[in-house]
């Protein structure tokens, strides 16, 4: 597209992270897609991980390679937009993976001591697929093969890459204190192809890639969340979103790639569909109840918390203190 660099895409960040929730209540008024995912899967899920904040003890490793995954995504993009060659911007993002993945003692202030002898290289546990190896394996791999790319990042006019992007905007949904619901979120990249602007989503999997894979974006609120923000807060005008995937396997990794596009009318229908869970929200939170939903609790291999919730009441707390612990997932936290 001619005009790419001429977009104006204002950053909107949320340093200090500040409560999601109306003060003295368990009522959300910034909600991310993670948080609305839940709610629409499971009121109890959705209590148990955004009120009550407890994860799997396992989970960290996914969220942490997706994240390194996405950090040498950004990397490569602004070595580029520096005027780097592929080989040089392969280079700084094998340094930066290198960097990711030293885990390093913190001196009494919690910094990170740099001294060369000092730390030692991220072995995760919880998934031994997902590894520093692994990592950067899929990091050169998905480079290599995507090197002559016709996808292109946006150029912010500022000259930045338009990569990791936070936003947040007011939804038009009205909240029982006469403001407005805001939907917050992350996006990995703002893209060109073929003269027309989409969101680009990186995503990694331990599964093998499949269209059913794919397919199940198409239904998926969090790209409409991501197609309505590209809109209304980059004021670009996208046609929906490219997911970029990467299959974690043992010894390999294989990369697919697929468009999920929305309509006009879908994301009308997706807003009406949110405004309509919001008050569902609401309705628990005035009740303080927050029901299970058991026909999720045996989707896509079980719910993490289907073991918990197959108890007692009285005896759940000790179940969760076992196999869970307590992380904050805050939608305004800037990642």
């Amino acid at each position: 597209m001619s005009d790419v660099g001429l977009y104006t895409i204002p950053v909107v960040k949320a340093p200090d992270a500040p409560s999601p929730f109306f003060k003295g209540t368990t009522l959300q008024y910034a909600w991310d897609s993670t948080s609305v995912n839940l709610l629409m899967e499971c009121a109890r899920k959705y209590y148990l991980t955004m009120i009550e904040n407890w994860r799997k003890k396992d989970q960290s490793v996914h969220l942490t390679f997706g994240g390194h995954f996405a950090t040498a995504m950004e990397v490569y993009a602004h070595a580029k937009a520096r005027g780097a060659d592929h080989e040089e911007a392969l280079d700084a993002v094998v340094e930066a993976v290198l960097e990711l993945t030293w885990v390093r003692p913190l001196d009494p202030d919690g910094n990170k001591i740099m001294a060369l002898d000092n730390g030692h290289p991220w072995t995760p546990d919880g998934d031994p697929k997902k590894n520093r190896d692994s990592l950067l394996r899929t990091c050169i791999w998905y480079f290599e093969e995507y090197k002559d790319d016709q996808v292109k990042t946006i150029i912010l006019p500022d000259g930045r890459p338009a990569t990791e992007l936070t936003f947040k905007f007011e939804s038009g949904i009205p909240d029982p204190y006469g403001g407005f619901y805001l939907l917050t979120g992350h996006l990995d990249r703002l893209v060109d192809y073929a003269g027309e602007p989409f969101v680009m989503d990186q995503k990694t999997t331990g599964q093998y890639l499949s269209p059913y894979f794919f397919k199940q974006f198409d239904m998926s609120s969090q790209m409409s969340q991501y197609t309505t923000a590209g809109k209304i807060v980059y004021n670009v005008p996208v046609k929906g979103v490219i997911i970029d995937a990467a299959a974690i396997l043992v010894g390999s990794t294989t990369f697919g790639r697929s468009i999920t596009m929305r309509t006009p009318g879908q994301l009308k229908e997706w807003h009406a569909n949110i405004g309509q869970w919001l008050q569902m929200a609401e309705i628990h939170a005035a009740s303080g109840n927050y029901p299970m939903n058991l026909t999720s609790c045996t989707n896509y291999g079980g719910c993490v918390f289907a073991g918990i919730c197959n108890k007692d009441p009285s005896v759940r707390g000790n179940y969760l203190e076992t196999d869970f612990e307590k992380r904050v997932w805050n939608p305004l936290a800037v990642r």
